[in-house]
């Protein structure tokens, strides 16, 4: 008992100490001015880590601190302060994150009860006429007092002799600290903050042939964080990094572009389970603003094209009464991701938008789609469109209910080919509970427990026809 009546005593002597200290100093402001060095990681899930490294001279003792100039988006919970110079000599006893921040009716609300200007301009007179006025509310309504009278409101301009102390006009970290060192600190400031990300966008540039591809990569860092990193050192993290949920952020920008820039370099690492881009050189994220910076240029890269044909499970269950079922025929490009073909770094996702040149040697869009993230030595398939010039049509030849459960039915796909070269199609059947091949045309290969794939030459403005028997189940 006597232990715990003299921590309550020690506390209650703490604070009356904090007050008395307090209303004797003077409030100490730091803003980008005193930066040092700003580091900035960013996510591509719309966050990032900021480090804010600043020289602040603080008195010693227990003051107030205000910093200046943070992110609007920050998260105050994820803040972090330690002494870079004066290891433990700096700490923080209480935190306040300001973002209610200034507007007339906030500055309006700290002047009810006293005197405020007026001037009222009469266009007609050509004059000026100046007022004082006691501004009673500010609610709904404004209720002045002019010489002993009562206005339910007045036009004109409300002319202020200054702002408040106490109203913040930028986000701000408001700091109760204690400084037990001298009064000059190195300060490394780090928080988490939203509305700032990344994302990957590859440009690939088919040759004639379709054989290989000149690919180059940007990454486009987007900023509404509501603060500018100025010379910052600027990394980006490509995975997916698990968070709990949040409420909705606080605010919305308006998007503006910068045009991109020609000559960056980005060192890649692995990182714990994710990678990390490490820009070589400083650069500045302003605020509301679309950065654009080349991730890398890689040369012939090796490409497979390839024609795919797909089908569907209700297939195999049901009778069609249709004649011929039109399928539309793929055009897809495969790359392979490793050194051998001009690639090996891990890819993250994005989107790939792939041109080629025409005829007249004028570059043209042919399609896009997107990657997830590739690690080195994978592969990845784009989707770029339907082939024009080859048809694909399914007929149902047989079927037969052979149970409840058991179906048996008959296919015939027929591919014509009206371009001026023969071409490999590749027909896949996705099948469903226990299958059975009863008769089959052409050769095919089990791509796994439920898939089949028949890949069939189809000669130069002809046609080819795949036949298969077989029995599936529900």
């Amino acid at each position: 008992m006597l232990m715990k009546r003299t921590s309550i005593l020690f506390f209650l002597i703490f604070i009356v100490f904090s007050t008395t200290a307090l209303a004797g100093t003077s409030i100490s402001e730091s803003t980008v001015k005193d930066q040092s060095a700003v580091e900035v990681t960013v996510y591509n899930s719309n966050f990032g880590f900021i480090k804010d490294t600043r020289h602040v001279a603080v008195p010693t003792g227990i003051g107030e601190l205000r910093f200046m100039d943070v992110a609007a988006t920050v998260i105050p919970e994820t803040v972090h302060v330690k002494s870079v110079n004066q290891s433990g000599a700096f700490s923080i006893l209480e935190q306040n994150y300001e973002y209610d921040l200034m507007n007339a009716r906030k500055l309006l609300d700290k002047y009810v009860g006293k005197k405020i200007k007026i001037i009222d301009v009469n266009k007609f007179q050509d004059r000026r006429d100046s007022i004082e006025a006691t501004l009673l509310s500010n609610n709904q309504d404004q209720i002045f007092r002019i010489n002993n009278e009562i206005y339910l409101g007045h036009p004109g301009i409300k002319v202020l002799p200054e702002i408040p102390d106490n109203l913040i006009a930028q986000p701000t970290l408001t700091w109760l600290y204690h400084n037990r060192g001298s009064q000059s600190q190195n300060l490394e400031v780090s928080y988490l903050a939203n509305d700032i990300t990344w994302k990957a966008d590859y440009i690939a540039v088919l040759d004639e042939r379709d054989t290989a591809a000149d690919i180059s990569a940007w990454v486009t860092v987007d900023n509404r964080s509501g603060a500018a990193y100025n010379n910052a050192s600027l990394k980006l993290i490509a995975g997916d990094v698990h968070r709990t949920a949040r409420p909705p952020v606080r605010k919305v920008y308006a998007e503006r572009v910068e045009a991109a820039e020609v000559v960056p370099q980005f060192e890649e690492k692995a990182f714990f389970e994710y990678h990390i881009y490490d820009l070589q050189r400083a650069t500045t994220v302003k605020d509301h603003q679309t950065k654009q910076i080349r991730l890398f240029q890689a040369e012939n890269v090796r490409t497979l094209k390839e024609y795919l044909v797909g089908g569907t499970t209700r297939y195999f269950t049901r009778r069609y009464e249709t004649k011929r079922i039109t399928t539309p025929v793929n055009v897809h490009v495969r790359f392979k991701n490793d050194k051998a073909h001009n690639l090996g770094m891990p890819l993250p996702a994005g989107i790939i938008r792939v041109y080629k040149k025409d005829a007249e040697q004028r570059q043209q869009f042919i399609g896009e789609d997107t990657i997830q993230h590739t690690p080195r030595n994978e592969e990845f398939k784009l989707r770029l469109g339907r082939a024009f010039d080859i048809v694909a049509e399914r007929t149902q030849t047989d079927f037969k209910r052979i149970t409840s459960k058991r179906f048996e039915s008959a296919w015939e796909i027929t591919v014509k080919n009206h371009k001026d070269e023969k071409i490999i199609v590749g027909i896949t059947e996705p099948m469903r509970g226990n299958w059975q091949m009863l008769e089959h045309s052409h050769p095919y290969t089990k791509v796994d427990a439920f898939t089949i794939r028949f890949d069939v030459e189809i000669p130069k403005d002809g046609e080819t026809t795949v036949r298969y028997r077989l029995q599936t189940g529900l």
